[in-house]
């Protein structure tokens, strides 16, 4: 079932945050300036504060759409990995090949990650931005960490580890694979490195 057409309002700020998303991941907040995404979308200034109040509430934005679409994807891998092995381990490995595979195609499209931009450039963004950006990070913290303890309860690791830093290292491998990728002009390098860590998960707990 398709989705119904955006309204002309919603299409327009669709557009500068597609247009701002890019330029963001490419050079930068602070270097990105709302003359630029005005010129490019074919708007008024005053088009542009009709939809966003100041640069960071187009950060806000930019983010809460991020997290919505990265919830989504992440919630529909997890929810396929597990109805294809009950097994909490075997469900995660699943997941990594899955997030592997839709990684290697992110990268053809859109080499870059908005919360690995914020964190960078934090002193670019207000104090809510950069919260914002931590809140995320912790999110897929607790996501994966939880997942772990899962496995753990049913295949105690082979050697003492502290879950929280193997849930993090996802975090690590997915961003610093998107640095990879971007800095090699090669998009397989987040998958692959994401296949690593699975067979990492693989002997660490089988």
């Amino acid at each position: 079932m398709q989705s119904p057409p955006l309204s002309k309002g919603a299409a327009t700020r669709a557009r500068i945050m597609d247009l701002a998303y890019d330029r963001i991941i490419d050079k930068g907040f602070a270097a990105t300036s709302i003359e630029e995404l005005v010129e490019a979308g074919s708007i008024t200034k005053s088009g542009f504060f009709y939809h966003f109040k100041d640069k960071n509430d187009l950060a806000r934005q930019l983010i809460d759409r991020f997290v919505e679409q990265d919830e989504a994807l992440l919630d529909s891998l997890e929810s396929r990995a597990r109805s294809l092995h009950e097994d909490p381990l075997h469900s995660y490995l699943i997941f990594l090949k899955l997030t592997a595979e839709v990684m290697d195609e992110y990268m053809k499209v859109r080499p870059g990650c908005i919360v690995a931009a914020i964190v960078i450039q934090d002193s670019a963004f207000d104090a809510g931005v950069r919260q914002r950006g931590v809140e995320i990070v912790l999110n897929w913290r607790r996501r994966y960490q939880a997942w772990l303890e899962e496995i753990a309860a049913v295949h105690p690791p082979k050697a003492p580890v502290d879950l929280e830093t193997v849930a993090d290292q996802m975090t690590v491998i997915v961003e610093g694979g998107i640095l990879l990728s971007k800095g090699l002009r090669d998009p397989h390098q987040a998958g692959r490195h994401i296949l690593f860590y699975r067979e990492t998960i693989r002997l660490l707990f089988s």
